[in-house]
């Protein structure tokens, strides 16, 4: 698994972010969708940990684990944010995006931090 690999992860999580602020600016229509089925969470449920296993790291394997959650946290705040900006609630929308923020700060850290433990491999 080459070091790309990880980060391409990283890129397709801030492009989802990228969407969900598009459509709280009003230039996007973005419509969310469930931590299942978005390009992380394919990989997440997927691919994902048999390419993890196949490394034989434990570190690894530690950190990968510890994305679900949050990942999965990631998708319901988002969610809750778009339907605050349908319903018309821009102060709660823009209040709870600041978690979203935190949540994505996390997994973009474990992401990277999974690209550094796999540098070589």
């Amino acid at each position: 698994m080459s070091t790309p690999f990880f980060l391409k992860r990283l890129n397709d999580h801030i492009q989802y972010l990228r969407k969900i602020e598009a459509t709280l600016a009003g230039t996007g229509d973005f419509q969310d969708t469930d931590h299942h089925d978005c390009q992380l969470g394919q990989w997440l449920y997927g691919d994902g940990p048999n390419q993890v296993a196949a490394l034989q790291n434990s570190k690894v394997q530690e950190i990968f684990d510890s994305i679900f959650e949050p990942h999965e946290h990631f998708h319901t705040i988002s969610k809750q944010i778009l339907e605050k900006k349908q319903g018309g609630d821009e102060p709660a929308a823009q209040n709870a995006m600041m978690d979203m923020y935190r949540i994505s700060h996390i997994l973009t850290q474990k992401l990277l931090k999974l690209d550094t433990l796999t540098k070589g491999e």
